[in-house]
């Protein structure tokens, strides 16, 4: 009797919650005021329909293929004993090829194949490790070339072509966007590459030293470096920024900088330890060039360079650049430890020496 009771009791009381309109659910409007076209704002437009894009301008996707025509028998395949490489010609009558420096680097035989197949041995005109530009010369004249053009001029979604020899595969032509402009960039190395503009375009191993060309035809980049693993992402030094340089190149074969002459290594606990050294900070002096700005100021093998014109010096970077902000003859203040001595000496940066051949 207690058991049908408590039923009854349930079964009014779901009567009653149903009828007041009560549920699990949230309601979506007050109960009290009914949602009809009177309680709705703002200004209705029965007749609305999306705009057309007749008062727009047509925009069409550029002729890729004339453009292709006009780069492509300027650009070349760089081969050499231990790298695959590309690079463009820049002087048709002098043979001048502008590439990377990591194509031609530590290379004993460099070997330049044309785009219509021919294949020429090419020299070292110039090269710089630290802006990665190089220029090589074959024995040939009337040439395809193509022209640098500017770069700051570019803007961010403008189309651009890589052209280079993929994969050792022979030319390739890739198409994409300018997706950044004056971008710094890490390498491997720890060196740092600066002002480059990044691309959609695939750049693939042996792209290297191949032109960025914009819809001109002008080479607006020399595509350099990628990021592994990223899709999309490819980077090339300026023209602007490789034009004087390349220009030093062929005039006297190096870049002149400010130079100390010294070997570093930046610091850390393993060096600390594999080496007795009482710091885990600041930049070791591997090696010290003769008759340098760095032995006349006495720093020595073993050195640790903690402070530069008074600032804090952390890795081998930094102080290349430190120094690459002074000028040619300028007296700098250099704080080092030796032993467990910290001590401070000044050197005055002379130019950068001839390489040796």
């Amino acid at each position: 009797m207690v058991t049908r009771f408590k039923y009854i009791i349930l079964f009014l009381v779901a009567v009653v919650l149903i009828f007041s309109g009560v549920s699990g659910c949230t309601t979506l409007h007050n109960a009290s005021t009914p949602l009809s076209p009177s309680n709705l704002t703002g200004t209705a437009e029965p007749n609305w329909t999306f705009p057309t894009t007749d008062n727009q301008a047509n925009i069409s996707l550029p002729d890729f293929a004339a453009v292709v025509a006009k780069v492509k028998p300027a650009v070349v395949s760089v081969t050499t004993d231990i790298a695959k490489g590309s690079g463009f010609v820049i002087d048709g009558e002098q043979g001048y090829i502008a590439t990377n420096d990591h194509v031609v680097e530590n290379a004993q035989n460099i070997k330049v194949t044309l785009d219509n197949g021919e294949t020429l041995s090419a020299t070292i005109v110039g090269k710089d490790a630290l802006t990665d530009l190089a220029v090589v010369k074959i024995d040939a004249t009337d040439l395809p070339y193509v022209s640098l053009g500017n770069s700051s001029s570019l803007a961010v979604g403008e189309w651009v072509l890589a052209t280079g020899n993929a994969f050792g595969m022979g030319l390739r032509v890739t198409e994409g966007i300018i997706s950044g402009l004056n971008v710094t960039i890490t390498l491997s190395s720890g060196e740092k590459l600066y002002n480059l503009i990044e691309t959609t375009a695939a750049i693939n191993p042996g792209n290297s030293g191949g032109p960025l060309v914009n819809m001109k035809g002008e080479v607006i980049g020399i595509t350099s470096a990628k990021i592994l693993g990223a899709e999309n992402m490819g980077y090339a030094i300026s023209s602007d920024s490789a034009r004087p340089i390349i220009e030093d190149l062929i005039h006297q074969g190096y870049i002149i900088r400010p130079w100390l002459g010294v070997y570093l290594q930046t610091m850390d606990w393993l060096t600390a330890w594999l080496n007795n050294l009482p710091t885990i900070t600041g930049v070791l002096i591997t090696n010290v060039t003769s008759d340098s700005p760095a032995e006349a100021a006495g720093l020595k093998k073993g050195d640790i360079i903690t402070k530069f014109q008074g600032k804090e010096i952390d890795t081998a970077q930094a102080l290349q650049e430190a120094i690459l902000d002074c000028y040619i003859g300028e007296a700098v203040e250099i704080t080092f430890v030796r032993g467990k001595v910290t001590r401070t000496t000044h050197a005055v940066l002379s130019s950068t020496p001839p390489p040796q051949s």
